[in-house]
């Protein structure tokens, strides 16, 4: 009879460190762009090395999201036991804020990010996540979500999930000392909302932001690159995959852009105009600044669920080549300082209520670039019903005050 030894603590201390780097080169590289190379180069390895203990790279990259779900449950857990569920929420931000403080100190690894965990498509991370999503959402349970229905409370897990999975590309502008103080903010952001007690909720509608135009038009090899890319994140998008989703030859492909970079940045630019397109147009006809919010909200929301012409996520920025970070980044900071700039029109206005512009805008662009994904949690959600089902509890609150 053969003996199985457990494994040694030298074995699990090797083994922890090794998903600890690869955490760190999934988060900057992606499922796709991860390779073993990288990870064991971090940790003075061979790759032979890392292979040691995980076969692959699809078994290591399920490491990292596995250890990284465990650690949000143990943050979910922490607030379980508050009385009720403001007070939940607000245990889980302090959690949640105080891990993030710990990382950025180095006391604590870092924690996986999730851009593209779809893409890995490996069914136990898949579970766990939803397992995950269920125990965030089960916070949210209380006297002023007893009369929601199942996908309404999942709409707002959803929220509350985008806001911390984004809170990491924000973050950095704050020191570790004030962490606390942005947690507070973000609780009174999550449970009330934007807007002034008594608002009217009156988001109009705008035309459409994107004409159809013919199939092999250089506007449909965007749509079909920023489909893949939300889908398989920038590596798993090949030039043969877009060809083929749009029925045309590599040479087609060749024919509008010299470099798949050059289309990346194509996308990133497509994104960026859509959203500055439905700004301007809901300037041109709102009357308060709230109503510019929650029309661009709206339009954005719907359109991205529409997903014949979505907008590219900005998850999609860690699997893009680090050479073209930067200027992705400050692209979507210069549309977080739009956001902001409606948001203290809103509060001059009084049609929102005074809180921090600058996060307020982050959690704005955090629930739009979500809205992708709000399908898998709330079943039955369509384009048309999403505003009042996800966009109008962030306006307003995931948990407000009960009179």
């Amino acid at each position: 009879m053969t003996t199985v030894r457990a494994p040694t603590r030298r074995f699990e201390q090797r083994k922890s460190a090794i998903i600890v780097s690869a955490v760190d080169v999934l988060n900057r590289k992606g499922v796709r762009g991860m390779t073993l190379a990288d990870v064991a180069t971090q940790l003075g390895l061979v790759p032979t090395g890392v292979i040691y203990y995980f076969r692959n790279k699809e078994e290591l990259a399920a490491a990292c999201f596995l250890d990284s779900v465990d650690r949000y449950n143990a943050v979910a857990a922490q607030a379980a036991h508050g009385a009720d569920a403001r007070e939940r929420l607000r245990l889980f931000l302090d959690a949640y804020f105080e891990a993030r403080r710990r990382i950025r100190l180095g006391e604590a690894p870092p924690l996986a990010a999730f851009n593209d965990v779809r893409a890995l498509n490996c069914a136990p991370v898949n579970a766990a996540y939803v397992d995950m999503f269920r125990r965030v959402r089960t916070l949210l349970e209380g006297r002023e979500t007893r009369r929601l229905s199942k996908s309404a409370l999942s709409a707002r897990a959803q929220i509350l999930i985008a806001e911390v999975l984004w809170a990491p590309v924000w973050l950095p502008r704050h020191d570790p000392e004030d962490f606390g103080r942005v947690s507070q903010r973000v609780f009174s952001i999550s449970a009330d909302g934007l807007a002034a007690p008594g608002a009217a909720w009156d988001p109009l509608a705008l035309p459409a932001l994107v004409q159809p135009t013919g199939a092999a038009s250089h506007e449909n090899f965007l749509r079909a690159a920023t489909q893949l890319i939300n889908e398989e994140g920038y590596r798993g998008a090949s030039v043969e995959k877009i060809s083929a989703r749009l029925n045309v030859t590599k040479g087609a492909f060749y024919h509008h852009h010299e470099t798949k970079d050059e289309l990346v940045l194509a996308c990133f630019e497509r994104t960026f105009e859509v959203m500055r397109r439905a700004i301007r147009q809901a300037e041109e006809v709102a009357t308060s600044g709230l109503q510019v919010l929650t029309t661009v909200a709206s339009a954005l929301v719907e359109y991205q669920m529409a997903g014949d012409a979505p907008l590219l996520r900005a998850s999609a920025l860690t699997s893009v080549p680090e050479a073209i970070q930067p200027q992705l980044v400050a692209q979507f900071d210069r549309l977080s300082d739009r956001f902001a700039s409606l948001i203290s029109d809103g509060i001059a206005d009084g049609s929102v209520r005074p809180l921090d512009v600058n996060i307020g805008a982050q959690m704005l662009t955090a629930m739009i670039n979500a809205a992708a994904e709000l399908h898998h949690w709330a079943p039955g959600v369509t384009p048309q019903t999403a505003a009042a089902l996800y966009v109008r509890p962030f306006f307003e609150g995931l948990l407000p005050k009960q009179p």
